[in-house]
């Protein structure tokens, strides 16, 4: 089984990479890619871990771009996670998301919900390489006591449109594909199901955008379709996993028990074609 959509402790899953390697031996993957956002710090302790479990790692990633004031999130495959461009990268993503949960930390303060802001940071401050965001404020605002999910949290604080969203800002798709391609990867439209950006994919391929998540936990069968059919009009490479967090995120958010890991796969002949891609970025 082939799951290459998942999150560590490093950014906002449940599961530390150890844990995760465990987990995935469990529901069945023998290949599974970590894709925390914006941050590569998971994959050097899950080497080990997934070795242990004679699981195959596949290094990856998970960039936040913004188009149109809209997050769009970008997938990227076998990179080299310690490439220097890369890592710049990164490290100012890091330092946005940190200034965000401070201006909504703020902003909740004003509205009468004040959070622990200095708990919040202490991970991200002392851990090198944690990546922090509105999940983390979601949990604070749990701890807190106002209000009794993460998903309550978003629901009426974090979303557009809700007193205490921030909007994010930060590099375009395009820059986020061409520092993919720096760090040697690949680079995936992560759920263009969710994203409904439809009307851009002709144009980030253009850019250089390699494959589409087609297959991933919340899509339907028919999204599953539509996007197998644009990844073969579009000449792309095709990906798919979970998006697996955490089990405990089903709480509060029905939709997320569809993320447990393994529960998507990816058909072997997709892992194989990406496979070559790699390789033949890599020369």
């Amino acid at each position: 089984m082939i799951d290459l959509h998942t999150h560590t402790t490093a950014s906002d899953g449940r599961l530390a990479p150890d844990a995760l390697a465990r987990a995935a031996w469990e529901a069945g993957v023998r290949t599974l890619a970590i894709t925390d956002h914006d941050t590569t710090a998971a994959l050097a302790p899950a080497r080990q871990a997934m070795a242990a479990w004679g699981i195959r790692l596949i290094e990856g990633i998970e960039i936040t771009a913004v188009e149109s004031e809209r997050d769009v999130h970008v997938l990227g495959y076998f990179i080299t996670p310690n490439a220097p461009g890369l890592a710049r990268f990164l490290a100012r993503a890091r330092a946005g998301r940190i200034e965000r949960v401070r201006a909504i930390a703020e902003r909740l303060e004003q509205l009468g919900r004040p959070i622990d802001l200095p708990r919040l940071l202490k991970d991200a401050l002392v851990e090198p390489g944690r990546s922090i965001g509105r999940p983390a404020v979601a949990d604070a605002l749990v701890r807190a006591g106002h209000v009794a999910s993460r998903q309550q949290a978003f629901d009426e604080w974090l979303v557009p449109g809700r007193p205490a969203f921030v909007p994010r800002t930060g590099p375009s798709v395009a820059e986020v594909i061409a520092t993919i391609h720096e760090a040697g990867g690949l680079a995936s439209l992560a759920h263009p199901g969710l994203t409904k950006r439809d009307d851009a994919i002709a144009q980030w391929a253009e850019a250089g955008l390699d494959a589409l998540e087609a297959y991933h936990s919340e899509h339907s069968p028919e999204d599953t379709d539509r996007y197998l059919a644009r990844a073969r009009e579009l000449g792309l490479l095709v990906t798919g996993g979970s998006d697996f967090h955490g089990e405990d995120q089903a709480r509060g958010r029905p939709t997320e028990y569809r993320r447990r890991i393994g529960a998507v796969t990816l058909p072997p002949a997709d892992l194989e074609r990406l496979e070559a891609a790699a390789l033949a970025r890599r020369g």
